[in-house]
């Protein structure tokens, strides 16, 4: 079966997830098993009929010195060898790529089944190396420009601008400094900001997986302590432990393996499947989230307001509010007034961050983009729990990672359908 593009239709099959949260008790290798684990049982498919891996992970290296062969490691450990594995690392868009990557290779018909898997351990004994780690997903070359570009903005009210050797996170610096610039520019208030995290909050105390399960109100969210003007502690995502995995397969395996009477669960289709970067732009370009939605709605044969929930990369609620404007989900600078109508919440008209996004699921980076696919998916599938969006039908997932010269290093926008 091929589509009006060209390549074969692909559909997510089963997915798999860790609770998120702080697991020094536990190794990566028993992470990730957890997670692919759960992916082939929900698809009811055995671990000997995967033909290639997709492992995305961020800053194992950095953190415990395994490199090179981190997707070898885990998935070997528990018996899955002998097929071509890819380890995939881009910032916190990794397990997204994972998921492209794996894309590709079915859509282009080089495999029928596949898995990717997103894994990361952020926590560690000594906290400033999970900040060093992090830093990095910038150019290291221009750091010292880029701290004295935040330091000119107002940046770090409490970490110190830039500050990413470990008392405080450089890339709340530059969320603050952007959220700072939304509100000069279109009038956005800290409330606005403040209730997205609260939204958020809510939905993660539905959700079993989540790191954090605490409902906070808006006043609450403005009384955390500041990190960086405007971002108080509860508006930044936290780090955390935790993998994800989705199994991805073409039309013709789901046939196989009802032909041979097995029950399986609604393939999820892959409708649209874009991965790109920042770039060199005038002040009148689009930004690189605007345009790789605009490139999934057209590969996917959707619009904006067709859309029922979404996953968004809220590393910081700010950059939720900002995200909804790229999307297509509102006007540009009316992001606040989408969040003050409250279409975005469980019961309004398009819920984006179902899960808790990355503030109340938590952002375990290497597995972040992995984790929204199996959120979109438990929705789709209506299998959410008190979370549930009714008649949800279609659902996106943006997931971002780094930042180059002021852009994303990389934007990676899935779409999904019943």
């Amino acid at each position: 079966m091929t589509t009006t593009a060209g390549h074969r239709d692909v559909f997510v099959l089963g997915v798999g997830m860790t609770p998120f949260g702080r697991h020094l008790d536990r190794t990566m290798k028993s992470l990730a098993a957890e997670a692919v684990t759960g992916a082939l049982e929900d698809a009811g498919v055995a671990r000997g009929e995967l033909q290639a891996a997709f492992v995305g992970n961020a800053v194992q290296g950095v953190i415990d010195g395994q490199e090179c062969v981190r997707g070898q490691v885990v998935l070997r450990e528990f018996g899955i060898g002998g097929i071509p594995v890819v380890n995939v690392e881009n910032a916190c868009a990794s397990a997204s790529t994972a998921l492209h990557l794996a894309w590709q290779a079915v859509a282009g018909g080089f495999h029928d089944c596949v898995l990717a898997l997103g894994m990361e351990k952020l926590y560690h004994p000594d906290k400033a190396k999970s900040f060093a780690a992090l830093a990095g997903a910038v150019d290291v070359e221009l750091m010292a420009q880029l701290k004295e570009a935040l330091a000119g903005m107002g940046g770090g009210a409490k970490s110190g601008a830039g500050n990413g050797g470990g008392k405080g996170s450089l890339f709340m610096d530059v969320y603050a400094a952007a959220a700072r610039q939304h509100m000069a520019r279109y009038g956005t208030t800290v409330r606005q900001f403040a209730a997205i995290a609260a939204k958020n909050s809510v939905h993660g105390s539905l959700n079993p997986r989540a790191q954090y399960q605490e409902a906070h109100t808006v006043e609450q969210v403005l009384a955390a302590p500041m990190i960086s003007a405007p971002l108080t502690r509860l508006m930044c995502s936290p780090i955390g432990d935790g993998a994800a995995a989705a199994l991805v397969v073409g039309a013709d395996f789901v046939q196989r393996l009802r032909g041979r009477g097995l029950q399986l669960p609604t393939p999820m289709r892959i409708a649209a499947s874009v991965l790109s970067t920042g770039y060199d732009r005038s002040s009148t370009d689009p930004d690189p989230v605007t345009v790789v939605a605009r490139r999934a709605y057209e590969q996917a044969g959707v619009a904006p307001s067709d859309v029922d929930l979404a996953e968004v990369h809220d590393a910081t609620a700010p950059a939720e509010l900002m995200i909804y404007e790229e999307l297509g989900f509102c006007p540009e600078g009316e992001g606040g007034r989408l969040v003050d109508s409250g279409e975005t919440a469980l019961g309004g008209r398009r819920p984006v961050n179902t899960s808790g996004g990355l503030l109340s699921k938590g952002h375990p980076v290497g597995a972040t983009g992995l984790a929204q696919i199996v959120e979109v998916v438990d929705q789709l599938r209506g299998r959410a729990g008190r979370r549930q969006v009714a008649r949800a039908r279609v659902a996106l997932t943006e997931n971002a990672g780094g930042a180059v010269r002021g852009d994303p290093a990389a934007v990676a926008i899935h779409i999904l359908t019943v």
